[in-house]
């Protein structure tokens, strides 16, 4: 129980942080996302950064990562936990296996949007 209230907690965090990073007032210039872009790209940073600490230095214990990596990247940005699942099956030999996850999880969650946007309209 007290994994799921690190998680939640680090959650609320993120999210708010995700929300505060989009009133940024950038101007998005040729249609390029560039609120939502920082804001995977940051949140692959951070949890680049968390996951090779607990790797080299096993610190700090089970409850606290899951509250940086689940809670506070994965409120903040979900494609950061993507990347680094990806990373790690790369880095563990499992090249195919990354690229295909990496190829697949994109390809399908395009197509995925689309679907539920047809499914919308023909419902109207």
């Amino acid at each position: 129980m007290l994994e799921c209230l690190a998680v939640g907690a680090g959650g609320f965090i993120g999210a708010v942080c995700r929300y505060l990073v989009g009133l940024l007032p950038v101007r998005e210039e040729w249609n390029f996302p560039i609120k939502t872009f920082l804001i995977n790209i940051l949140g692959c940073f951070i949890i680049g950064l968390i996951a090779a600490s607990v790797e080299k230095y096993h610190t700090p214990g089970p409850r606290m990562v899951l509250f940086l990596k689940a809670g506070i990247c994965g409120g903040f940005t979900t494609f950061s936990s993507f990347a680094l699942e990806t990373s790690d099956l790369i880095k563990s030999g499992n090249l195919w296996t990354g690229f295909f996850y990496a190829l697949l999880s994109v390809a399908l969650g395009l197509c995925c949007v689309f679907a539920a946007e047809l499914l919308i309209d023909h419902l109207a």
